[in-house]
Order: C-alpha cells, then structure tokens, then sequence
C-alpha cells in the first residue's frame, strides 16, 4: 500500500482516532457519510477545509483496515 501521508493519529485530537490532516474530522466520519450515500461533493461542501484527495485517502485507509488481520500472541 503507498504511504497514506494524510492520515494523522494524535492522542490529543479526537483521542487519538485516525483523522484527516490532524483536522477534527475523522476517517470514520468520512466513512459513514460515504456509506450513508453522501457524495465526494456532499461531503466537501460540508467541509470545504477538505479536498478531495482527503476523501479517497479515508477510502484507503479504511479499506486496508478492514483486510488486516489481528494474530494474537502466544501466552508466555
């Protein structure tokens, strides 16, 4: 998968959850507008500081968390 370089984690921006260039949006608000059937268009004249690319990048984001797979660790 190419770098996701605006997709930022900070504990003291909405706890710490995946959000889009350190802004108070969410991947997961992004995601549920889109699953809501919101367009790309919808959702930037919602949140004119977002571009576009901000959107696919949630897109990618969530699609490669989705296919990742937890392994649990053997007990010592």
């Amino acid at each position: 998968m190419k770098s996701l370089t605006r997709i930022t984690f900070n504990p003291e921006v909405m706890g710490g959850k995946p959000c889009i260039r350190g802004l108070r949006v969410t991947v997961g608000t992004i995601i549920g507008l889109m699953a809501s059937g919101h367009t790309p268009d919808d959702i930037l004249a919602t949140y004119p500081y977002l571009e576009r690319e901000d959107i696919y990048e949630a897109l990618a984001y969530a699609a490669w968390r989705v296919e990742e797979i937890e392994v649990p660790l053997a007990s010592i």
